[in-house]
This record gives C-alpha cells, sequence and structure tokens, in this order.
C-alpha cells in the first residue's frame, strides 16, 4: 500500500517566527496566522470578488504611482501592475481565504492581497512562489501605504459596485411594479387606512405608488454613492502621509481613478477621514431604508392575497411551490415572505454598521471589517430579493375583479365618492343605513332617488375613482336633509 506523500512545502518568516507553507499557495505566512485566528464561520474575503478587486485595483494605482515617482523598479512595478490586473479579472479568489470578520482593521486583509500579488507577480517574472528578494509584499506590493489608507478606499470601491448592481435590481422590480399598474388601472377597488375601508381607487394607482416607492429608493442610493468618491489614499497610518511621497496621495489618487473609472478625489482632510465611518453609516441606512420599503410592499401583497376563500383575496400570487407538509392544497407567499426576512436581516445589519462606527477611537476605526461584512451582505441580499420579488411575485400576478368589485359595491366607503353632491350629513345618514341593514349605499342612493343614475355611474368610472378625471358638476339642494331621508 503506497504511503501518501505529504504536500510540499516552501517556509516563510514573519515577526512570531518561521511557518511551513504550501508550496503552491500564492498567500504567506501573514495569512496562514489569519486563518488561525479567525475562525469565524461565514463569507471569507474570496467570497467577495468585488473587495478583492478593488484592493487590486488600489494596488495597482499604488505601483503605477511609485513608478511615476521612480520609487519602484519599473520591472517589479510592471509585474506587480499585471498580477492586480489578473486578480481584477476574477482570477485567485480562492487565495483570500480569511473571512471577511477579523480584527486588525483589515490588516489582514491587506497583508493576504500583498501576499498574493507579490506572488503573482513573481510568477509573471518567472521566479519562484516565496522569492520576496525579488517582489516582495511589504517593501514592494505595499509601498507608499498602509492598511488604514487601503482598506477602507477598497471598501468604498466596491461598496460603488455593489450599490450600483442593487439599484439594477431595483429598477428590475420598479418596472415589474409599473407594468402591473398600467394592467390593473381600470380595475376600481377599495382603498383602507388603518385596515377600515375608506375611499375608492383603483388597483393600478396601488401598484404605482409600489413603482414610485421603489423610485424614491433608487434615487436615495444614487445620491448615497456620490458620497463614497472620496478617499483616503495616501493617509497611510493615521492621515499624516508618514513615509509616502509628498505628491503621492496626488497621483495615486489620478491613477486610481484611471483604472475604475470612479471620480474619486482625495479628502481635504486625511487625519479625519481615516478615523471616520460616517458614509458606512449612510450607505447602510439608505440600503435599510430601501429594505423597509420591500417589506412594507410585502406585506401588502400578503394581505391582499390572503385567503384564498377567507381572506381579502383581492389579488392573486403566483403559486411557487406546496404550503404544508398536513394541509394540502395549501399555497403560501413564500416570495414576499422572503422579502421581509432580508429586510429583518438588513435592519439588523444596520444597527452592527452603527455600533461599529460609533467604536472607533482616536486616530482608527478598528472595526471595519464587520462593517463591510454586514454591508456587503446587506446589499446583495437585497438586490437578490428584489429581483426575485418581481421575477417570482410581481411579474405573475393577477386581479381577482369579480371580488374587488364585490367589496366596492358592499364598502360604504364608496359614500365619501358621493359626499360633495349629497353632503355630509346626508352621506353620513346613508352610510349608516348600509351598515345597520346590509343595503349597499349605490342601491341606498338609488331607491331614495337621491342622484342621477347616470351622474352615479360617471362618479364611479375608474378615471374619476383615480382623480385624473373631471367631475361632473351638481349644486346640492338646500333643503335635502337627512331628516328628509
Amino acid at each position: 500500500m503506497n504511503e501518501q506523500q505529504p504536500e510540499p512545502t516552501r517556509i516563510e518568516a514573519d515577526l512570531l517566527g518561521m511557518r511551513e507553507i504550501p508550496a503552491e499557495a500564492y498567500w504567506g505566512v501573514h495569512t496562514l496566522r489569519a486563518r488561525e485566528n479567525f475562525r469565524i464561520a461565514g463569507e471569507t474575503v474570496g467570497d467577495t470578488p468585488g473587495l478583492v478587486a478593488a484592493i487590486a485595483a488600489v494596488k495597482e494605482a499604488a505601483a503605477e504611482a511609485n513608478m511615476e515617482l521612480g520609487l519602484l523598479d519599473r520591472r517589479v512595478g510592471q509585474a506587480i501592475s499585471a498580477a492586480c490586473r489578473d486578480l481584477r479579472s476574477g482570477l485567485f479568489g480562492d487565495q483570500f481565504p480569511i473571512p471577511l470578520i477579523q480584527g486588525g482593521a483589515g490588516t489582514s486583509t491587506n497583508m493576504n492581497a500583498n501576499e498574493v500579488i507579490a506572488n503573482r507577480a513573481l510568477e509573471h517574472l518567472g521566479e519562484a512562489k516565496g522569492s520576496y528578494r525579488v517582489v516582495s509584499p511589504n517593501e514592494h506590493v505595499n509601498l507608499g501605504q498602509s492598511t488604514n489608507d487601503v482598506y477602507p478606499t477598497a471598501l468604498k470601491v466596491a461598496t460603488i459596485s455593489n450599490l450600483r448592481s442593487l439599484i439594477g435590481g431595483l429598477e428590475k422590480l420598479q418596472t415589474s411594479c409599473e407594468t402591473k399598474a398600467r394592467e390593473f388601472d381600470h380595475i376600481v377597488k377599495m382603498g383602507r387606512t388603518q385596515l377600515q375601508d375608506a375611499v375608492p381607487m383603483t388597483l393600478g394607482q396601488e401598484f404605482r405608488s409600489f413603482a414610485v416607492t421603489i423610485g424614491e429608493d433608487i434615487a436615495r442610493l444614487t445620491e448615497a454613492i456620490t458620497h463614497l468618491h472620496e478617499i483616503n489614499l495616501g493617509a497611510t497610518a493615521i492621515g499624516t502621509g508618514l513615509n509616502t511621497h509628498p505628491v503621492f496621495a496626488s497621483i495615486v489618487r489620478e491613477k486610481l481613478e484611471h483604472i475604475t473609472g470612479l471620480p474619486v478625489k482625495t479628502s481635504p482632510d486625511l487625519v479625519e477621514a481615516t478615523q471616520d465611518c460616517g458614509v458606512f453609516v449612510l450607505i447602510s441606512a439608505s440600503v435599510k431604508r430601501a429594505a423597509i420599503k420591500l417589506s412594507k410592499i410585502s406585506n401588502d401583497l400578503r394581505l391582499l392575497s390572503s385567503g384564498p376563500r377567507a381572506g381579502l383575496a383581492e389579488i392573486s400570487l403566483p403559486a411557487r411551490q406546496a404550503g404544508s407538509s398536513i394541509m394540502p392544497g395549501k399555497v403560501n407567499p413564500v416570495i414576499p415572505e422572503l422579502v421581509n426576512q432580508v429586510a429583518f436581516e438588513i435592519m439588523g445589519a444596520d444597527v452592527t454598521v452603527s455600533l461599529a462606527a460609533e467604536a472607533g477611537q482616536l486616530q482608527l476605526n478598528a472595526f471595519e471589517p464587520v462593517i463591510a461584512a454586514s454591508l456587503f451582505r446587506s446589499i446583495e441580499h437585497l438586490r437578490v430579493a428584489a429581483t426575485t420579488l418581481a421575477d417570482e411575485c410581481i411579474d405573475g400576478i393577477t386581479a381577482n375583479e369579480e371580488t374587488l368589485g364585490q367589496h366596492v359595491a358592499q364598502s360604504i366607503g364608496v359614500v365619501t365618492a358621493l359626499s360633495p353632491y349629497l353632503g355630509y350629513e346626508v352621506s353620513g345618514e346613508i352610510a349608516a343605513t348600509a351598515l345597520r341593514t346590509g343595503t349597499p349605499v349605490v342601491e341606498l342612493v338609488r331607491q331614495r332617488n337621491l342622484m342621477d343614475p347616470e351622474l352615479l355611474g360617471r362618479l364611479l368610472r375608474p378615471e374619476i375613482i383615480a382623480g385624473g378625471g373631471e367631475l361632473p358638476h351638481l349644486t346640492l339642494p338646500p333643503t335635502l336633509s337627512p331628516r328628509e331621508l
């Protein structure tokens, strides 16, 4: 029986001593320490390709700036830039195995990136992995940088990309709601306030309100993105720019703008920018706001589709799966329920971001990793929730027109649409009689000959109910009162 051969290794050293590293690994000893120290289940840095690409963009910008300043050998610098482009194209994500949530203010993520980029650059130069005298993770890849300006800058670049994807998902959902609004514009229904009958409206208006509220959040998220364009790259450890060339910050900003296509700008006060996480609080709050709106829409969809016999049953949601292991034929509103739960998760994540941003001390906030983990998860989950709600629910909704018509006919709320012509007191008496006897409002008006039948019909047309048509003129007879009824 053949014995399994041990995996080839290489030796790397740090200030704590020497360790064996798998020979084929692009990461090194600093990544190994982080894997051993931060055993938090969940997403790794490699599971967030947007963050890996953003860090690589920052590192490429730094390499290009250092070459322009004559601080980095061009052959080494070009190999580093090539390695960064490899990462930005999606390669080597599996070489970022450490959890997003980590101690050290993101130092492990930065060092992980330095090691992977250095070893890939060494391959481009025809050198063996670990030949750090040729390309060093710290001396070359991290030249003129600190975790404290690399990491927050990369978080901002990655968050911009993620938010754009979220906005795309919300725009898809908005379009679905607008399509349904047009489809349902001709259907009159009862509007409700405090779960009580209020006044008539159209089902189209109800769905159009969903589209409008989603549009508002798209606008707010678009505005919030602009605040992410301010970066502190060039600040190094605490914002003083120690160990950088005097014009490094200016040049690296230009390089990063060229690489990413983003209109990034250097913060006017790098000391303040290095310790401040306020922008992430703003982004988290904006994402939470959108989540709350989608959760409210989902609540409405669940209520409007309740039944199908003993509830409102005004609309039918597309059936997606069997709803019970014991109740045959039961179908649940699983897609809106999914959106509700994503919203609950995002609300909790927003609390985490708020606490982490507040907990920073003096010149640095050490808790940006949990801010990143919370934000990335919230943004991605909400994007998926929005597109799922559009594709698997909104697009397939049908209106139960007969039920909607019955609700309008039976509701005393119809009297509000007639009150300008009957008067408040008369309308109140009609409503009370309808509620007491069960006779529809419209039938009582007809029985008592209180309004011309043609006028009554016009007042209940969808375009009048929706507020888009011209109201007929009528002067209330001065002698008409409840006592005369």
